[in-house]
């Protein structure tokens, strides 16, 4: 008889984005960040961590239209994420409600 095949076929580790672990610790590490965000009109919202550790985040309010967001998200964001969960290898903004 065959033996059951894991869902994910290569046998490697599941999908980041289905780690509620991990999700819990960059939801724990954008907590920390948020207060300066909403400070300045804005605000992050988790959207997705891929396959090779980018997580993908929703700039807010202010956030999602401030020429420094591309700053903040590098400088900001990103270094507190690396420092709290050292598997994140970039940090990509994604305005899923962006209006045009």
């Amino acid at each position: 008889m065959s033996e059951t095949v894991p869902s994910n076929a290569s046998g490697s580790a599941p999908h980041p984005n289905d780690d509620p672990e991990l999700r819990n610790d960059i939801e724990e590490a954008l907590d920390t960040i948020r207060p300066y965000l909403m400070a300045d009109g804005g605000s992050v919202r988790l959207l997705n961590i891929t396959s090779d550790y980018v997580v993908e985040l929703e700039l807010l309010g202010a956030c999602g239209s401030c020429p420094m967001s591309t700053m903040t998200l590098r400088a900001g964001i990103e270094q507190a994420l690396k420092r709290s969960v050292p598997e994140i290898k970039r940090v990509e903004a994604v305005n899923a409600t962006a209006v045009t």
